[in-house]
This record gives C-alpha cells, sequence and structure tokens, in this order.
C-alpha cells in the first residue's frame, strides 16, 4: 500500500517541474518574462522608461522616433563621415550665437550605449584659420527632454581674451602658453568618454611623470 501512495505523489511533482523548465506554452509566456526582468533589471528599467512608461511625478514620458534612431546608431554619430573633410561647419551653442566656420571636424566621441535614454557627444574641431572649436551635445531619446548644446571656442594667439580667460593662475604664474590640449581638457575634463576623444587624436594627453 505504500509503494502505491509514493507512486501517486510522485506524478504531480514531475508535472510541475517540466511546467516550469520545459518549452513555454500561452500561459507560461509571463513567468518566463519575469524571470527575464530579474536578470537583466537594467535593461528592463531602460525599456520601459524609453516605451513611454510613467515617471515619478505619474506623468508620462514619450519618446522620439527621430532620437531613438540617433541612439540605435551609437557609438557612431551622424557625421563621422566628415571627420577630416574641409567644410563649412556649423555649432550650436544654447544662450549664445551659433558658431559658423570652415574648418574640419578632427574627432568625435560618443558612448555605446544610453542608460536611461540619454547620452553625451563630444567634437573636436579646427578651423581654417587655425582656432580650436570644442562642442558638447546632451542627448535625451524623450520628446519633452530638449538637447543642450555646448561649445567654446580656443585661440591660439596669446593676447586674445578668450585664450587668456581660460588660463588657470598657476600657468599665468609661470608664463606657459596655453595649448589647444589644455584648452580641450579645460572644457571636457577626463570622464572616461573624453579619454576616448583624445585617445582618436594624433596627440598624447597622458600626464607624463618621470
Amino acid at each position: 500500500m505504500s509503494e502505491e501512495r509514493t507512486e501517486e505523489f510522485s506524478a504531480p511533482r514531475v508535472n510541475v517541474n517540466l511546467a516550469v523548465s520545459g518549452d513555454v506554452k500561452s500561459g507560461d509566456q509571463e513567468p518566463r518574462a519575469d524571470a527575464q526582468r530579474k536578470a537583466e533589471p537594467g535593461k528592463e528599467t531602460e525599456a520601459r522608461k524609453e516605451s513611454g512608461d510613467k515617471d515619478r511625478k505619474g506623468k508620462t514620458k514619450k519618446v522620439s522616433a527621430a532620437k531613438v534612431q540617433l541612439q540605435g546608431r551609437l557609438p557612431a554619430l551622424v557625421d563621422d563621415a566628415d571627420i577630416g573633410v574641409e567644410k563649412e561647419q556649423i555649432v550650436t551653442r544654447d544662450g549664445k550665437p551659433d558658431l559658423l566656420f570652415m574648418g574640419t571636424l578632427m574627432a568625435s566621441a560618443a558612448p555605446a550605449t544610453a542608460p536611461k535614454g540619454r547620452w553625451q557627444e563630444y567634437r573636436i574641431y579646427m578651423t581654417a584659420g587655425g582656432k580650436h572649436v570644442f562642442a558638447k551635445v546632451s542627448r535625451s531619446v524623450f520628446e519633452d527632454d530638449e538637447d543642450s548644446h555646448e561649445a567654446e571656442v580656443f585661440d591660439p594667439a596669446p593676447s586674445s581674451v578668450p585664450s587668456q580667460l581660460m588660463r588657470s593662475a598657476r600657468e599665468i604664474a609661470r608664463a606657459k602658453p596655453m595649448t589647444w590640449m589644455d584648452a580641450a581638457v579645460s572644457f571636457f575634463g577626463y570622464d572616461p568618454l573624453a579619454k576616448a576623444l583624445y585617445r582618436k587624436l594624433s596627440v598624447r594627453f597622458e600626464e607624463q611623470i618621470t
């Protein structure tokens, strides 16, 4: 009698295991989706935000199809083909006049991924007159979030006001002329994206010690 009862209870345990680990049926899709979201919480959060999920204030955030297309290209940028080509350039600036000049895009950098649908793009230009332009764009895939644009011009002439303003007190005390590389570091800093930008240039930005 006891052996018969053991066989009776073993059957449903096998069936339960098959339902969890076997091929997914129509009624089992939701548990598998939950397991995938638990395994990749960052990707799930990003996907929900980009699909127009509600923010903390309960407002639905819609995404821009054009911006999602830009995000899908990362780390490539739309003007990568223009690197090294001299042409008329327009660099947008918020709160200031846009910059228009003949020059060359020397290098650009963008991240491979865009956490929470936001990312930055760094660019360095050289004008036909020998100046350098540093540009930073902060983008978002959401329609209500406007992209921000920053840009600075570095003039190598020692008498130029912008170059003097960008020099630190220590550099002025040492009477050391500021180079465009110094100005680039002052503008971009040393975050991972800035270092990726510097590595694309034919100059060394590392701090050399002996």
